[in-house]
């Protein structure tokens, strides 16, 4: 399987594929596609999986695309201003990513929900309880915000992020929330009560943007009625 992505700040990606090669995206994630491809929409593994997937913030039912004969192609946009990030999995990875990270996969990487471990992690850690988790064989395309910094963090080495930055991780870092320390910290700082820690080893692709914030932003600017 081949694929390129393009497009700058709003990015896509063209996935190529040959007879009986398929891909698979939330229900309506497809832009354009060759007309040598099939579609397949089933809640792929089941109810609960698919409930889950709906915690983690993708849709109940997902689409299977599969080529007919060789040489097709297929086009899937990023829902917002950001990047596109390519992951292969050979079998022994995973990876956690934010809600609504997921773009595409082949169909040997699962996609499930995850639960961050300990409460304030879950509460104030930047992306609630529950995350993606990412396992299996095959590429992967993930829609993470803004523009990203990859990080590789070594063993028991820290980073504190701020609340939202966090776009994705390999399972081995430890996910952790501190609480800002001093007074004056916490009430003018900006940066809220707690912020996120990330614990090597492993590698860490870190946001300058999210959607949520993003749209806190933007909320006063908008016409209401009085």
């Amino acid at each position: 399987m081949r694929y390129e992505v393009f497009g700058d700040n709003l990015p896509a990606v063209t996935v190529f594929l040959d007879r009986g090669e398929s891909i698979y995206t939330q229900s309506g994630g497809m832009s354009w596609m060759s007309a040598g491809i099939t579609m397949e929409t089933n809640m792929k593994g089941g109810l609960m999986k698919g409930l889950g997937r709906m915690f983690s913030g993708e849709s109940l039912f997902m689409a299977t695309y599969t080529a007919g004969e060789n040489g097709q192609a297929i086009t899937l946009a990023s829902s917002f201003p950001g990047h596109i990030l390519a992951l292969s999995l050979s079998g022994g990875e995973r990876y956690i990513c934010q809600k609504s990270a997921f773009l595409c996969a082949e169909p040997g990487v699962e996609l499930r929900a995850t639960v961050t471990k300990g409460l304030k992690a879950g509460l104030f850690g930047g992306e609630g309880f529950v995350m993606q988790e990412l396992s299996g064989n095959g590429h992967v395309f993930l829609e993470l915000d803004g523009s990203v910094k990859e990080i590789d963090l070594a063993a028991g080495e820290r980073l504190r992020v701020d609340t939202g930055c966090v776009a994705a991780f390999e399972a081995g870092v430890q996910y952790s929330a501190e609480m800002v320390k001093g007074f004056a910290n916490v009430l003018f700082g900006g940066e809220g009560l707690f912020l996120t820690t990330l614990m090597g080893p492993g590698k860490v692709w870190l946001q300058t943007m999210n959607m949520p914030s993003f749209a806190g932003r933007i909320l006063p600017y908008l016409p209401h009625k009085d």
